[in-house]
């Protein structure tokens, strides 16, 4: 049977570079960065690689896809729980140890500018999903066959998934990754962010109960 490009394109890519890193945001954790050649999309993604530190490495590893979000992995906005998701995955990373792939997926794939646009039009009651249609884009355009390459290229076929996002989670095994659970992120939920969690569960079927759950 023919392979089609993407299916091509999730086997032939291939790690660029490795780089020792000390991450202050995971307790001081030894991370290894790694880089790609050949993934299916020109985005500049990086797979942070963390040894476990105090229990046991276990079987299947834990990993995180994080989509960029510079507002809040950044700055700290109070705006989405995009911030506080990365500083829980490195935090449980130092601990048990896994991988965190972080995707140049800014804004659910629109990009930086358009996101703010979108915000302009919350700050006017859309949730986030109606105000992403409003300015011509995708509810979501985030496409998670770049991470299941990176993961085909680290040898890791079978995981624990980090997410709260079921569409994450039916991409990956789309794409030939096993998925052994799906363990759920904690809800940082605030004062400033609830509409958009409330978008996210009832119009994105995110789970926010906080219960770890099965891959369908």
């Amino acid at each position: 049977m023919t392979k089609t490009p993407l299916a091509t394109a999730l086997t032939a890519a291939t790690v660029r570079a490795r780089v020792s890193v000390t991450l202050t945001r995971a307790n001081n954790a030894q991370a290894e960065l790694v880089t790609f050649e050949g993934l299916p999309d020109p985005g500049e993604h990086i797979a942070v690689l963390v040894p476990p530190q105090e229990i046991p490495h276990a079987e299947t590893p834990l990993v995180r896809v994080h989509s960029e979000c510079m507002t809040g992995d950044i700055f700290g906005s109070a705006r989405c729980d995009c911030g506080p998701q990365l500083d829980e995955a490195l935090t449980r990373l130092a601990v048990e140890g896994g991988v965190l792939l972080y995707l140049r997926q800014e804004g659910r794939g629109i990009g930086l500018y358009n996101k703010l646009d979108t915000y302009v039009l919350q700050d006017r009651g859309k949730d986030t999903f109606e105000a992403n249609r409003l300015i011509g884009r995708g509810e979501d355009e985030r496409n998670y066959a770049v991470a299941a390459a990176m993961l085909h290229v680290l040898g890791l076929n079978r995981i624990r998934l980090l997410t709260n996002n079921p569409e994450k989670a039916r991409q990956l095994q789309e794409h030939g990754i096993t998925l052994s659970s799906i363990v759920a992120t904690e809800v940082h939920l605030t004062a400033e962010n609830a509409r958009y969690l409330e978008a996210k569960a009832k119009l994105g079927g995110h789970n926010l109960t906080g219960a770890d759950w099965r891959p369908a």
